[in-house]
């Protein structure tokens, strides 16, 4: 049972966001109400094969007897509800969202529910189910990856105080995984282009030992 219970009003509701394709926090924002809430209601309505629109006919007691149904479960796993793990995965793809983020909402709806580690190994299980992934083999030195990172870094003047943000310049060798990393005040061109240099006088450095200079 979630800490809070919601009317039939703010469940139509609920069920209306997701259909329109809102996030669990876009949701969540929008009724008032918490994400750990969210996203167990969810999980009852796919439970229950319940979207949007509900049907008509379906009265408060009806929808709360799906939602609420006690499901068939065995041993020490019955008081343990496993997560709504496709909207875990979908949530992961989202800036600053991790597992152990996503573990603690689940937890505030489910406080006995399975501890982190477990947690992780049941996802790991169930992502292999899903993931579909292409397997790429690279020569050494044949490519380089570059790309900025999708979130920023707040950075302070030591002179001034003034803290901007930066953006995250990253490089990758395709065949090592070698990684250079580097901050840029913008991504404007220049950043771009002197990045680029300040990362092949890098590896240059990291991987030969010779300066830039002296190659041929």
């Amino acid at each position: 049972m979630p800490k809070k219970k919601l009317s039939m009003r703010q469940i139509r509701e609920v069920a209306r966001l997701k259909a329109s394709k809102l996030s669990v926090r876009q949701i969540a924002r929008s009724c008032k109400i918490a994400r750990s809430t969210v996203s167990d209601y969810l999980a009852r309505l796919d439970a229950a094969g319940l979207s949007w629109p509900l049907p008509p006919e379906m009265d408060e007691d009806q929808l709360n007897s799906r939602l609420f149904r006690r499901p068939e479960t065995r041993g020490r796993d019955a008081a343990r509800p496993l997560p709504d793990w496709a909207v875990i995965h979908k949530e992961l793809r989202r800036k600053a969202v991790t597992l152990n983020l996503l573990w603690q909402e689940y937890r505030e709806t489910y406080p006995d529910g399975y501890g982190y580690s477990q947690f992780c190994v049941l996802h790991r299980g169930w992502a292999k189910t899903v993931d579909v992934s292409m397997r790429q083999t690279h020569q050494a030195g044949e490519k380089l990856f570059v790309d900025y990172a999708g979130m920023t870094m707040p950075v302070t003047d030591p002179a001034t105080g003034e803290v901007c943000d930066v953006q995250i310049f990253v490089a990758a060798l395709g065949a090592s995984q070698y990684i250079y990393a580097e901050a840029t005040r913008t991504q404007r061109l220049p950043d771009w282009i002197g990045s680029h240099v300040r990362t092949f006088a890098y590896l240059a450095i990291a991987l030969t030992g010779i300066e830039p200079g002296l190659l041929i």
